[in-house]
């Protein structure tokens, strides 16, 4: 297993998981700035939003975590606030940041659509390297499988995929490997797109595709009752964007 500590300063651990979130943000920013830049947005807006946008969807991943993990955190109050240790849940990230970015974006008077598909690709490719963080913490991990069939992944990943004494699906690089599909995807449509919103609205149907599938080979999924959390909230986002999406297109037309 790697160690997930990166370096350690004193007594303070700087750790593997916190480092790779951080260069997402930092990357999905930069990626950010550039395409606001490139359709006649003031970049700086995306700045200001973000100051906004990334505490608040730290925060909301973190209470959506625990929210659906509460019988494990009531016994454990003070790992609420351990972050490092991973639990961070994606559609709560994706909530909190959408509220802070529709508050920022209502008092400025910015044009909502426009600048959701200037986030968007941020949004996948920040995704895409989270989850290597995942990887780091052993977390988000698949069902049992075989030696033969994790041979086809490189030692690094095999290693850290031994968890209990038996191999798992490296769920984690599926993910991670669907989102920059979707990334480049994005990349195309941002610059061929035939309608406002277009990208966004891709962005999150694509990715909630992959997610649904993924998610049924999870062994850490958030469950509500017998349903997977991720799958309902992946369905429910489909089919809320596919009809938005239709909207838009005969609008357009």
């Amino acid at each position: 297993m790697l160690n997930p500590v990166a370096i350690q300063i004193g007594p303070l651990p700087i750790y593997w998981y916190g480092i790779i979130m951080t260069s997402a943000f930092i990357i999905g920013t930069a990626l950010a700035y550039y395409n606001a830049s490139s359709k006649g947005v003031n970049p700086e807006h995306i700045l200001n939003m973000l100051i906004l946008i990334i505490p608040a969807a730290i925060i909301m991943a973190r209470l959506y975590y625990v929210l659906f993990s509460w019988e494990y955190y009531k016994f454990n109050p003070l790992e609420i606030f351990a972050t490092w240790h991973g639990g961070l849940a994606i559609h709560g990230g994706l909530i909190g940041g959408f509220l802070a970015g529709y508050f920022y974006v209502r008092k400025y008077r910015l044009v909502f659509w426009e600048i959701s598909d200037i986030f968007a690709p941020s949004i996948i490719l920040g995704q895409a390297i989270g989850r290597w963080g995942n990887f780091i913490n052993q977390e988000a991990y698949g069902g049992p499988v075989t030696l033969e069939y994790i041979r086809h992944f490189p030692a690094f990943i095999q290693n850290q995929m031994m968890i209990g004494g038996q191999y798992h699906h490296p769920t984690f690089l599926y993910e991670s490997v669907w989102n920059l599909l979707v990334f480049a995807v994005l990349m195309v449509l941002i610059r061929r797109r035939h309608f406002p919103g277009q990208v966004f609205l891709s962005y999150l149907a694509l990715y909630s595709a992959g997610r649904f599938v993924i998610e049924g080979l999870r062994m850490d999924s958030l469950y509500l009752g017998p349903f997977r959390v991720a799958q309902l909230v992946s369905l429910a986002l489909i089919v809320t964007v596919v009809t938005l999406y239709l909207k838009r297109f005969k609008k357009r037309n």
